[in-house]
């Protein structure tokens, strides 16, 4: 009993560094909008997976353009989705940006 205990214990400690984290959300495959964002309207259920047509250098100037700096850390995810560390309004977020154009950040 004591065993069965301390395994849960240890297991309950083991997820508040998980619940520490904040990430922009997986990509959804749900992209019923139009294929490019505009720049007043972002798709709900963004980000969405796609293939995205997105360059490395278009990718940090479309993020640029809408406000974040310092980017590192910038890839391409299995999801067609570009992912980063960015600055805003002086805080450190999460970015993704998709194949419309969608950016979301957390």
């Amino acid at each position: 009993m004591k065993n069965v205990l301390l395994a849960a214990v240890f297991l309950g400690v083991s997820t508040f560094g998980a619940l520490a984290q904040t990430a922009t959300p997986p990509a959804t495959t749900d992209g019923d909008t139009p294929a490019v964002a505009t720049p007043d309207k972002t798709n709900p259920t963004a980000p969405v997976a796609g293939a995205n047509s997105f360059t490395e250098a278009q990718a940090k100037d479309r993020l640029a353009e809408a406000g974040y700096t310092d980017l590192t850390g910038l890839k391409l995810d299995d999801t067609g989705v570009w992912r980063a560390t960015a600055m805003k309004d002086g805080k450190s977020l999460q970015v993704a940006l998709d194949y419309q154009g969608n950016i979301v950040a957390n």
